[in-house]
């Protein structure tokens, strides 16, 4: 990874940008939270790891040049986005050409249960496709989700699709069941892709 261009893009948190930058990478870690960011920054100081925080919204990427990356890792965010497009036209604008989109997402089939009942080992279908937490009540929205960020689901048209529609190649796809809740016994709950910029 020594000198690989590397943006973590809505991957906050101390966790892909310093193992990049422990590889070599030229790692810069772009976020939307604050408190996200600044557990990069803490987990880089502690290990002695140079690596760039910026703030921002993943649909806007206005800080960077075009082709400003040769590697684009963007782990399970998009379920905080409310659109996609945006953050692939972006994407495909920062790679360089032959540089690499890693992204993975939630099967957007995992939002069709009452999550309660996901947290008792229970499947109950409950929502409609696409999802959204805005769409329940407040009641329900504290109880599933607490004070944490609004979630969406998004259809593998806006998320696959979406990536071919911005210009990606798609080069490979894996499927992992969820490695904590029911579902795993039923569905794989995440997925990743790989996509090249031709």
């Amino acid at each position: 990874m020594a000198g690989v261009r590397a943006l973590c893009l809505a991957s906050g948190g101390g966790q892909q940008g310093p193992v990049l930058a422990a590889a070599g990478a030229n790692v810069t870690v772009f976020d939307i939270s604050p408190k996200q960011l600044a557990r990069d920054d803490q987990v880089a100081s502690r290990e002695v790891l140079e690596l760039r925080t910026v703030l921002g919204d993943m649909r806007d990427l206005s800080a960077f040049d075009d082709d400003a990356f040769d590697l684009i890792i963007n782990p399970v965010s998009t379920v905080f986005c409310p659109s996609l497009a945006p953050v692939w036209a972006e994407a495909f604008r920062v790679l360089r050409p032959g540089g690499l989109l890693l992204t993975g997402f939630m099967n957007p089939d995992v939002y069709l249960f009452d999550e309660e009942s996901l947290d008792q080992q229970s499947l109950v279908v409950r929502h409609r496709l696409p999802f959204s937490s805005l769409d329940l009540s407040e009641v329900d929205r504290m109880r599933a989700y607490g004070d944490g960020p609004i979630e969406y689901s998004h259809s593998l048209t806006e998320q696959i699709g979406g990536q071919l529609v911005a210009g990606f190649m798609l080069t490979d796809l894996v499927e992992a069941p969820h490695h904590a809740d029911i579902t795993a016994q039923y569905l794989p709950a995440y997925i990743a892709t790989r996509a090249i910029k031709p």
